[in-house]
């Protein structure tokens, strides 16, 4: 089925253009055609600003039950992670598709089209597998059907509690349904999704699900696993993803046990390059930019949630400048607005220089879709309205209280989620007048995140499926040398 879009202003590969059609075929673009002052009767009308589908690189899909229930007492980063295995603990595999679906549904409204899942629940909260062990990555999947967004998901290695300098700690009983026990049996599990009818690993596959494969972080895979995850990818043709250097702490027990930076480390593993996203990149050396850099590793930029869990700000522009790729995630969630992210980038970098500017919009819109997609997965002709591309897109309204007056090719300083009225992903519109095809999103997030959250709102060392669910490390967490380990 063929059918035209008409924009009034839509953000080509060229620049802005102004009386855009776009028609699609088989859910990818046919053909852009420019100038064309009025649209056809057959044409669906958008007005305002239209944009490539945005990407979320980085998503943690249960921290979305976390939003505005951490602050207590000023909150820290502790008191996060408490109620973070709290919430952990209570997954199963039917509340997780639930809480996933309604934390889609609510990227998708914010015009989100794809989204990278950092998938690490993966088990019983004793450790043990279900019937299907990969039933918490299924219902992912189906998460991201339902509410129309694409999926990679990356299945996450996760073997050690923490780092220290005497070496890697075991994982402790509240991240025990987390590990697969050492890296073969993780590949096996991660290998088994390809039975999958859903998902391709290759980029010219069809369908909306691709498959990645990540490492939580070199505090939770030691040297050896890091080698073994990243060749597995690489042998795939599969996206790598790691979190690296988030906090100082990191850094500290990085070289406290291996004598080197983590990324240091990860470049002596054989883990960086094209095919590979770091997530945070926050504490880097000079000699870590110009590594990343040279090894044209993507960086993934959370900008709320390093604002939130008050982690730092990355070295955004000096990585770009380096030769290292710049995408957008929104994390643990704690906002999801792709506009915030973009913008965030730049305001960090002002704050931090003392000037305006750092970024042109076109290099932030291209963090935010093209280079996102990249890192996920999807190739180059995605996250971009052109001829043969992915018909993924998102219209901005530009008449809300919050856009109305600014110039077309400056929407991004201005519009936030609430002003996505249309989104489009492989041609079927899932977003339609501001309002998701599912309904109700608000409903559907406040249901699925009680089930998951004590009633009372405080942390209760929530009970899952099994007796042994946990709560909190205790007097773990602050151990000497310890290191924090989300």
């Amino acid at each position: 089925m063929i059918r035209s879009w008409w924009c009034e202003h839509a953000w080509l590969p060229t620049g802005l253009a102004s009386g855009v059609r776009i028609t699609v075929s088989a859910g990818r673009i046919e053909s852009i055609e420019s100038g064309s002052a009025e649209p056809r009767l057959d044409d669906v009308r958008l007005d305002g600003v239209t944009l490539p589908g945005l990407a979320n690189a980085h998503s943690h899909a249960f921290h979305r039950a976390l939003r505005g229930r951490t602050h207590g007492g000023g909150g820290t980063f502790w008191t996060w992670r408490q109620a973070m295995y709290a919430v952990a603990a209570r997954l199963t595999p039917s509340l997780y598709l639930d809480l996933a679906r309604a934390a889609y549904a609510e990227m998708a409204l914010a015009g989100y089209t794809v989204v990278g899942e950092f998938h690490y629940v993966h088990h019983r909260p004793d450790g043990t597998a279900y019937k299907d062990p990969n039933a918490m990555g299924r219902a992912l999947v189906q998460a991201a059907a339902d509410a129309g967004i694409r999926l990679t998901l990356l299945d996450t290695c996760y073997l050690a509690g923490g780092l220290t300098g005497a070496g890697h700690e075991p994982l402790a009983p509240e991240q025990r349904r987390f590990g697969d026990g050492d890296v073969k049996a993780w590949e096996r599990r991660a290998d088994a999704r390809w039975d999958w009818p859903e998902c391709y690993r290759d980029e010219s596959g069809p369908g909306r699900v691709r498959l990645g494969m990540a490492a939580h972080s070199v505090r939770a895979v030691p040297a050896g696993a890091l080698r073994w995850v990243a060749d597995a990818a690489r042998d795939h043709r599969m996206p790598f993803h790691i979190h690296l250097s988030e906090q100082p702490a990191e850094n500290d027990a990085c070289d406290a046990r291996y004598g080197c930076s983590p990324t240091e480390l990860l470049e002596a593993e054989h883990a960086l390059g094209p095919g590979t996203t770091v997530v945070h990149a926050t504490h880097l050396t000079a000699a870590d930019i110009a590594t990343l850099g040279r090894t044209e590793t993507i960086a993934c930029f959370c900008p709320t949630t390093e604002r939130d869990l008050a982690d730092g700000i990355g070295p955004a522009r000096a990585l770009v400048d380096a030769g290292a790729g710049l995408a957008l995630g929104s994390d643990q969630h704690a906002v999801v607005d792709p506009f915030e992210e973009l913008r965030g980038v730049e305001s960090h970098e002002r704050l931090i220089t003392g000037q305006r500017g750092r970024f042109t919009p076109d290099e932030l819109l291209r963090a935010g879709t093209v280079t996102g997609y990249r890192s996920l997965g999807w190739g180059s002709s995605s996250g971009v309205l052109e001829v043969g591309a992915l018909a993924d897109f998102v219209t901005v309204g530009s008449g809300s209280a919050r856009t109305a007056g600014c110039l077309p090719e400056q929407i991004l300083y201005a519009a936030t989620a609430a002003d996505v009225t249309t989104v489009v992903v492989g041609g079927e519109t899932v977003v339609s007048e501001g309002k998701h095809r599912l309904g109700d999103v608000g409903a559907l997030l406040r249901e699925a995140i009680a089930a998951v959250t004590p009633a009372d709102g405080g942390h209760d060392g929530a009970k899952g499926e099994t007796s042994e669910a946990g709560g909190a490390d205790g007097d773990r967490a602050d151990r000497p040398g310890s290191v924090d380990q989300r």
